[in-house]
């Protein structure tokens, strides 16, 4: 069973719709009591950093979320803000993250040859796979995913980096550290590689 937390950020219901249309079993979690027989789980996140961490510190799910993932090992996907809540800090806010993974979030340059390019990085990129995961499995890399942001995840270690694309500079577009994924894109807008990716982490 995938978890889907429900903080009030992020598109819970596209995640929920995607794994119910590929038989998945699927279930909102908006309580400490909603973790109960979940075996993965999905930190969705749109809009602006602290308010992300302050919505979840506040939202009754953090201690238990922080037991399950960091002590029990429970596979946990973040997507765009949740893939930066996974590191200390962000350059976007002043709260601390959750820690989950090594790193910090930083914005993105905005230019190339010192010409300033439009922030924030919007529509379909590419990936290149930088280490080999089950999570690619049946991936279109060259049809990519669809992004919509600003800053970045920098990881303190190079082989947390599973994946890239590049706007005004490469930047980690998938990260994973033992149990925990983040990923830039947003695999619930990204048609069937979205889908695919979905479906390939609850097989993992």
């Amino acid at each position: 069973m995938i978890g889907i937390l429900d903080y009030g950020v992020g598109n819970v219901n596209a995640f929920l719709r995607t794994f119910y249309l590929n038989n998945v079993q699927a279930k909102v979690v908006t309580s400490p009591d909603d973790y109960e027989s979940v075996s993965k789980l999905i930190l969705p996140g749109v809009g602006a950093f602290d308010s992300a961490m302050m919505k979840l510190n506040n939202s009754g799910l953090r201690n238990k979320l922080d037991y399950l993932v960091m002590e029990q090992n429970i596979p946990l996907l973040g997507v765009c803000i949740g893939m930066h809540m996974l590191g200390q800090t962000s350059a976007e806010g002043k709260l601390d993250g959750l820690g989950y993974i090594s790193g910090v979030t930083k914005k993105l340059q905005g230019k190339i040859n010192n010409e300033v390019i439009v922030l924030p990085h919007m529509g379909w990129n590419e990936v290149s796979i930088q280490r080999e995961d089950d999570i690619w499995e049946g991936i279109n890399l060259k049809e990519g995913f669809y992004f919509l942001h600003s800053y970045a995840f920098f990881p303190d270690k190079s082989n947390f980096i599973i994946g890239c694309s590049v706007y005004d500079e490469s930047f980690a577009c998938g990260i994973r550290s033992s149990n925990i994924y983040g990923f830039q894109f947003h695999p619930e807008k990204s048609l069937s590689n979205g889908i695919k990716l979905l479906i390939n982490f609850a097989k993992i």
